[in-house]
């Protein structure tokens, strides 16, 4: 990609109507538009970036038996009614209206009873079962107030997935492959996190796993031990900084934290309002058992930047960063340097080596520098008369030094990480 042809540039303006990290960099860098409290606009670079995360997620939800699915996000109030939630889940969060029939639909908060009602069309037989159905669609929230950038919007793209068993047995074995693939994916994209116990919420009384990044700016409030694994949400913990932890008996410590993904056990709550029923092995219509498992596509995305910034800008992972390097052309208006750049740029592109390069004439070091930082991408890789003797000046967004290499060099060190 050409910069003198990227759309948007970036913006000297910080948003003056953002407060959080996530959101004040990804609209300065190009990345997202706000478009009204809470609902953002994902341009080229946001959507490359968006796109990455998906695939990521999509490779390890294929890997453990998902198959994809696109469901629709308006919702039948009739499928609601079924279980009961069009009145109280519904009308806390969806957006609900009317169509011009005079029928009432709504906009998905989740996709519970949409899965079932497609499910039970299909499965009746033990021999049916295990499925596990996913979808990446957007979410519609109606928040009594939007904040944190991508963190907390009333619209967001989520990966959710629903499995169906027949027995608690292979429900559970189910649960504790997803949840080590959940931990993997973070991994992936570059984020460390806690696996916390925590309630049901609005979706289910049984007890949930949530998947959180500890940091300062987090909306939860985490009590967890540094020397194994317990980990609690302050929801069904009231311990505080310094109590004995139940498991090791090591201080315990509090930190703020972003959920960036949650499991629940569902066991017949859902399938059995909705009259889902699946023929056991000894003939008998038993209701399905089933689990969720969500996982927050743009609020990732959100978190990253939260977790990896300086003053300067973003600092993207090399797994999801929109280009994997930004090639940054000095000198142009001498016609070899400008002839030097494109010879590279042309090399690195026959390499399967992502590139931004930054082809601007009459455009001062400082300000590419600046903006290289402000997008973030993993390796600045500059070109000037200084850099005549067939040396690369590199330097990686995530270091302080800077390196030379000639070209091979170069493509090596970028396909090393």
């Amino acid at each position: 990609m050409l910069y003198s042809k990227l759309f948007p540039k970036t913006s000297k303006q910080v948003p003056a109507d953002e407060q959080s990290a996530n959101a004040k960099l990804l609209e300065q860098a190009g990345f997202i538009k706000k478009h009204m409290a809470g609902v953002y606009n994902y341009l080229p670079l946001g959507l490359i970036v968006l796109e990455k995360i998906s695939k990521i997620i999509r490779e390890e939800m294929n890997a453990i038996g998902g198959q994809e699915l696109l469901m629709t996000a308006l919702q039948p109030k009739e499928i609601w009614d079924e279980t009961g939630r069009w009145q109280t889940l519904g009308k806390d969060n969806m957006l609900q209206f009317k169509n011009r029939a005079g029928g009432e639909v709504g906009l998905a908060i989740t996709h519970e009873e949409a899965m079932i009602s497609i499910a039970r069309s299909y499965l009746n037989s033990y021999k049916d079962l295990p499925v596990y159905l996913y979808q990446i669609q957007s979410k519609f929230r109606d928040e009594s107030r939007a904040r944190f950038g991508l963190i907390r919007g009333r619209e967001l793209l989520m990966k959710d997935l629903y499995s169906f068993d027949t027995t608690e047995e292979a429900h559970q074995e189910f649960f504790e492959r997803i949840t080590k693939s959940y931990i993997k994916a973070f991994e992936r994209v570059g984020l460390k996190v806690r696996v916390v116990e925590a309630s049901g919420g609005v979706f289910t009384s049984n007890p949930s796993l949530e998947f959180q990044v500890l940091i300062p700016v987090g909306e939860d409030e985490i009590i967890y031990c540094e020397h194994c694994e317990f980990a609690q949400n302050r929801e069904i913990n009231k311990d505080k900084a310094g109590d004995k932890c139940p498991k090791c008996a090591s201080p315990l410590k509090v930190s703020n934290g972003i959920e960036v993904g949650n499991i629940f056990h569902y066991g017949t709550d859902y399938s059995s309002k909705m009259n889902f029923l699946i023929t056991d092995e000894k003939g008998e219509r038993k209701p399905a058992i089933m689990g969720a498992y969500g996982w927050g596509v743009s609020r990732v995305m959100g978190t990253i930047v939260e977790v990896s910034h300086d003053d300067r800008g973003i600092i993207w992972p090399e797994s999801v960063a929109p280009f994997r390097v930004h090639l940054v052309g000095l000198d142009l208006d001498d016609p070899r340097i400008m002839g030097e750049a494109e010879k590279v740029y042309r090399l690195l592109q026959a390499e399967d080596i992502e590139v931004l390069f930054d082809d601007r004439v009459g455009v001062s070091a400082g300000e590419k520098f600046a903006d290289a930082d402000l997008i973030g991408i993993p390796f600045r890789v500059v070109i000037s008369k200084k850099t005549e003797n067939g040396k690369l000046e590199t330097k990686k967004r995530s270091e302080k030094d800077t390196h030379f290499y000639n070209l091979e060099e170069l493509i090596k060190e970028i396909k090393m990480v």
